[in-house]
């Protein structure tokens, strides 16, 4: 079971069917109402899968400037910041990802071809302390991280609910992975 966290903003039916589409079994669950922001917070700890798309992903991180400055769930250390007035904003429109490793160290790239392209619809993007946690990177007008994994949490700045079929692929390998047990070190 995948729930899908409504947050009163973006893609729920569009991300909902997708997974649907590709195997999933999806049940709906708003955040604040049934106060998910603590339970996602322990959820990402336990190591436990987690996917955040677009907004999703910038609330992973420790801290965003959209709207003011807030606190996110510093499930991945770093800030989501602005695109810079040089571009204009918002990014909209298919853009590639390069890979910054390969598919067969990560199950949740699977079968994603490097340089692969992916819908985007957003003025803002995560930058993580740690570069390591980057899966892939996106140029428009800077190089920006648009997927980190770290540990079960994958989150990626594109929508791949309207990807076509590589982001069907890339949220099929997000389910098939989310049923594997986590590795030990």
């Amino acid at each position: 079971m995948i729930a899908v966290i409504d947050y009163s903003m973006g893609n729920l039916k569009s991300v909902s069917k997708a997974l649907v589409a590709v195997g999933g079994e999806v049940i709906v669950r708003n955040l604040e109402k049934r106060g998910f922001l603590p339970l996602l917070s322990e959820w990402g700890k336990a190591n436990k899968p987690l996917l955040g798309i677009c907004l999703g992903m910038h609330l992973l991180f420790t801290e965003g400037e959209e709207g003011g400055l807030h606190r996110g769930l510093n499930l991945i250390k770093g800030r989501v910041k602005r695109f810079p007035d040089t571009v204009k904003i918002p990014h909209m429109g298919w853009n590639r990802v390069v890979l910054l490793r390969p598919a067969f160290e990560d199950p949740f790239l699977g079968n994603i071809p490097n340089r692969s392209y992916f819908y985007f619809a957003h003025s803002y993007y995560g930058e993580p302390d740690d570069p390591r946690v980057i899966a892939g990177r996106t140029e428009y007008g800077i190089h920006f991280a648009s997927m980190v994994q770290q540990g079960r949490i994958w989150a990626v700045q594109f929508h791949p609910e309207k990807s076509d079929r590589i982001g069907l692929s890339l949220l099929g390998n997000f389910v098939r992975t989310s049923d594997d047990p986590p590795e030990r070190d």
